[in-house]
């Protein structure tokens, strides 16, 4: 069975930070391309921050550049999300999320991550919540 677990989200006031943690289990995560997405009330799920297993290249949407660093431990098949300088803008819920490794080229060369419906696996998401 698949599952990527969050964890580490929480309540943070403007310019805090937090670390956001993922877990996957039930499938060969070498092979996979890992990645962070976040859907605020009444707005479109947006991939936040992606992670290419082939060569360990970053991305990440512009509003986040600078503040937050997206990292892997395939030892331990984690995911992590390092968010800092945190702004009430970033509250959202925030979702793991895999896709099997192929050509993603057009996805990285335009956006962070691939449309969220390539995506193989899902997490269940965290709530992050940002204080002004």
């Amino acid at each position: 069975e698949v599952q990527l677990v969050e964890s580490g989200g929480g309540l943070v006031q403007a310019g805090g930070s937090l670390r956001l943690s993922c877990a996957a289990s039930g499938f060969t995560f070498d092979d996979y391309d890992m990645g962070w997405f976040r859907q605020a009330p009444g707005k479109e799920r947006e991939g936040v921050s992606c992670i290419s297993s082939s060569d360990g290249s970053t991305y990440y949407v512009d509003s986040v550049e600078g503040r937050f660093t997206i990292s892997s431990d395939n030892g331990k098949n984690t995911v992590y999300l390092e968010m800092n300088s945190l702004k009430p803008e970033d509250t959202a819920v925030y979702y793991c999320a895999a896709v099997e490794s192929r050509d993603l080229t057009y996805y990285y060369a335009n956006y962070a991550c691939p449309y969220h419906y390539e995506m193989d696996y899902w997490g269940k998401g965290i709530q992050v919540t940002v204080s002004s």
